[in-house]
């Protein structure tokens, strides 16, 4: 999001990039509420398939570290990015860098992953590639989110 000053009044405009994600957001509410959608996995691989590069690589992985650890986390799609959840919600998510121009991907949680840990915690680590020490530490969350 992008802020410009014009005198006294502040104009906040949002980025070509979060105008999409917001788009497919919709486009993924609407059709919850219709009831079209029952295994959301496919769409989350079929977007998966899309990325290119070291994203996909994350994502794949990502994806396979949930199927493993968490199969309670059920893929779905947010905001156009891949993403696992219970109860209809999505609590862990992926955000390629492409997505929004950035230099790293995105691993985050949403608030029901309840990683709460005294006054301040994360809640997206940025992401540039995986080892067996990343994934153990993903692993780790992955299982607390899915308690």
């Amino acid at each position: 999001m992008t802020r410009a000053n014009e005198g006294r009044e502040t104009v906040v405009s949002f980025t070509e990039e979060e105008r999409a994600a917001m788009k497919e957001r919709s486009k993924e509410v609407k059709a919850a509420r219709r009831g079209k959608v029952k295994d959301e996995e496919p769409a989350v691989l079929e977007k998966i398939a899309e990325m290119t590069g070291e994203d996909r690589v994350l994502a794949e992985r990502l994806h396979a570290l949930v199927k493993a650890n968490a199969p309670e986390l059920k893929p779905r799609l947010w905001y156009g990015m891949p993403a696992y959840g219970k109860d209809g919600k999505a609590t862990v998510f992926f955000q390629p860098a492409v997505k929004f121009k950035a230099r790293y991907a995105t691993i985050g949680f949403n608030e029901e992953a309840e990683l709460d840990d005294g006054e301040m915690w994360p809640t997206a680590y940025a992401l540039i590639r995986l080892n067996a020490e990343v994934e153990a530490r993903i692993t780790e969350l992955l299982k607390r989110v899915a308690g």
